[in-house]
């Protein structure tokens, strides 16, 4: 079924591997980028360039309002590229940021435009130290310090506003480490928690397939987070890494 869909982070390493997918199924597909210059590589995919701020409530609600999607994606990060480590911290700071009054917005924009299903990014290594493997109702890392503290806070906030939208499915992806084209990474390496980038774009495919709030690990093979809810009730493979969705 031909679908509206609203992308909030459409050219960053998921979001560029996932629209062509979105594009090629035959929906109508919205990019959101903050950077005008972007927009014509989105144009180049079929994609309906939207130039704005997500911290900017007014300007993405009126955008969103204007494409009216049935699905809005939320793959918005804001860390430095190649996660430079002399960068990281501030890194750190923007992208929590990002993921607590950056989510908040698209809720509330998506919420607006009428929107009902919700798919955002979240990150499956925010567990506290436990039993392993970690399952979805493991405890989150709330009492880290430092500036695990500030992602996790973010974490927590992220998820807490999708999987609390009023109106709309929330669904939340718990992401591994991700490698692939447009990572800065193209093999998985030493990685604990490996996810193919392109693995990552088909979890959301699986996820809009499925419509089932919630909230999925999205891994490769691992011995520390368990993958078998998302395998169930999405379907998802841990080793895939095509584009056969």
């Amino acid at each position: 079924m031909t679908q509206t869909i609203f992308v909030a982070g459409a050219t960053g390493a998921i979001g560029s591997r996932l629209l062509p997918r979105l594009v090629a199924l035959g929906h109508r597909v919205y990019g959101l980028t903050r950077s005008a210059a972007k927009a014509p590589s989105l144009l180049s995919l079929g994609v309906d360039p939207v130039v704005a701020d997500v911290f900017d409530t007014e300007a993405l609600t009126a955008a969103m309002v204007a494409a009216k999607p049935d699905i809005v994606i939320h793959q918005l990060t804001d860390l430095p590229r190649g996660l430079d480590p002399s960068q990281m911290e501030e890194g750190v700071r923007r992208n929590a940021r990002i993921r607590a009054e950056g989510t908040a917005n698209v809720v509330a924009a998506a919420q607006a435009a009428g929107a009902k299903l919700l798919v955002a990014q979240s990150i499956a290594w925010a567990y506290a130290p436990g039993n392993e493997p970690y399952t979805e109702e493991s405890p989150l890392d709330i009492r880290a310090q430092g500036l695990r503290a500030i992602s996790v806070g973010g974490v927590v906030a992220l998820e807490q506003a999708v999987r609390e939208a009023s109106g709309l499915n929330g669904v939340v992806l718990r992401y591994g480490q991700l490698y692939g084209p447009g990572t800065g990474e193209d093999i998985k390496g030493d990685k604990k928690l490996p996810l193919h980038v392109d693995g990552a774009a088909t979890a959301v495919l699986l996820a809009m397939l499925a419509n089932k709030p919630g909230v999925y690990n999205i891994v490769g093979t691992n011995a520390t987070v368990d993958t078998s809810k998302a395998q169930r009730q999405l379907g998802w493979q841990p080793d895939f890494q095509g584009d056969g969705l």
